[in-house]
């Protein structure tokens, strides 16, 4: 099997159009110089360059797995931006944000998934609550699902959540073998009921290879981390472990599932 690398492009933001306030990192609407909008997702913001990492292994691990999901690019912001932006908390988080940022295509006319109203089948639903309970999603609730329809279509946003070990390294290891007892708030637990047969489908497709190549899409200077005296070769092979790891004892988060499914029919 012929195994392709993922390819991230590169754009200049034009134009900073708005920010969308209801996200806590204030992530905005901007337009690049390839023409096309983009949801922009700031190194500067709250969590940093690490929830930029956890969007973009998610969202190609999501593309690999054929789940919809926007593309992403590297979105480069000059720091003329900055002086120009009226708002002081935009202009700080600008200021800090120059340099190579994660921009996901604006989808037009998208509107927020809604389970009472929504429709997906059994299949897709597990495909879903597979990949959230792999990454350790904490971001796919109710209350905020962070999947979109368009064009009739359900796509997936934002994984900027997931992966949450990386935010203080400590104990990796056990994280990457632990069930993830937060899928018992996911929006499609209940509908999910065919994952045994999506793990068996999504683990031969998650090879090592297909791992480490979008884990070496990240730019280095997102990957070093000076406050635990990580290189960034050390962080990605963290990030190539966890994973892997994670994928070896898929069964303890599969019955994890499957108990918390239990729980709610």
């Amino acid at each position: 099997m012929i195994i392709k690398k993922p390819e991230i492009r590169e754009v200049r933001i034009t134009r900073y159009i708005q920010p969308f306030r209801e996200g806590g990192s204030l992530p905005a609407l901007a337009d690049a110089d390839d023409g096309f909008s983009y949801v922009i997702k700031f190194r500067g913001a709250g969590q940093g360059k690490k929830a930029l990492i956890a969007e973009l292994i998610g969202g190609e691990i999501a593309r690999v797995l054929n789940l919809r999901m926007p593309e992403m690019v590297f979105a480069d912001l000059d720091e003329s931006f900055a002086r120009t932006e009226p708002d002081e908390e935009i202009q700080d988080l600008l200021k800090f944000s120059v340099g190579k940022n994660l921009g996901v295509h604006f989808l037009n006319g998208a509107i927020t998934f809604d389970a009472n109203v929504d429709q997906i089948s059994p299949e897709e639903a597990s495909r879903i609550v597979w990949l959230d309970a792999l990454l350790m999603n904490v971001d796919r609730t109710v209350r905020n699902t962070n999947m979109l329809i368009w064009h009739k279509e359900l796509w997936l946003i934002d994984h900027g959540a997931s992966l949450y070990f990386h935010h203080s390294w400590d104990n990796w290891e056990e994280q990457a073998i632990k069930p993830f007892v937060q899928i018992k708030d996911h929006v499609l637990l209940k509908n999910a009921n065919q994952v045994e047969s999506v793990d068996r489908q999504y683990r031969s497709l998650l090879t090592e290879e297909v791992i480490r190549n979008i884990v070496n899409i990240i730019p280095s200077e997102w990957l070093v981390d000076e406050s635990r005296d990580l290189s960034a070769t050390e962080a990605r092979e963290v990030y190539v472990s966890f994973l892997m790891k994670r994928l070896a004892h898929a069964d303890h988060f599969l019955n994890q599932i499957e108990d918390a499914r239990k729980n709610i029919i």
